[in-house]
């Protein structure tokens, strides 16, 4: 059997982090992935997925000090669904990727993931809120090579 999910894609938001009792960094974040295609009539289409992302440990560390909202990035991970029950008495249930391997991207913004946190600014070209626009995804994917 096989659970792996493979994503590049931009960060919808600076990522979260918070520490487990023990120590242990957790870091959650959403990644935007655009697929581009033509439709039946020849017109250019694209559609917006958006992921969420955990990731443990000195992993997690690293995005919280270098990722920021807009930055490109390659996920590697196994999908997990968990299910808690809410103040409500709802069971509530999150599909997420929990990441093994992330590689920082140079999108649009060039060396800005290579800079701490505190350095940097947001991409401002990036929107979450227009999961069909180009600045969501870095602009076309023609820089990207697999």
């Amino acid at each position: 059997m096989l659970n792996k999910a493979t994503l590049i894609g931009n960060l919808g938001s600076d990522p979260e982090t918070r520490y487990m009792q023990d120590g242990t960094c957790v870091c959650n974040t959403r990644i935007a992935t655009t697929e581009r295609f033509k439709d039946r009539s020849g017109e250019r289409q694209e559609r917006t997925e958006w992921h969420r992302v955990v990731l443990w440990g000195k992993l997690g560390e690293i995005a919280a000090q270098y990722l920021s909202k807009g930055s490109q990035v390659y996920i590697e991970g196994k999908i997990e669904t968990r299910k808690w029950t809410n103040k409500e008495g709802v069971d509530v249930y999150t599909t997420e990727i929990r990441a093994s391997e992330m590689k920082m991207l140079g999108g649009k913004g060039g060396d800005n993931q290579h800079r701490p946190a505190q350095q940097r600014q947001a991409n401002p070209d990036f929107d979450a809120s227009d999961p069909f626009s180009d600045k969501a995804t870095g602009g076309d994917d023609s820089d990207l090579s697999f």
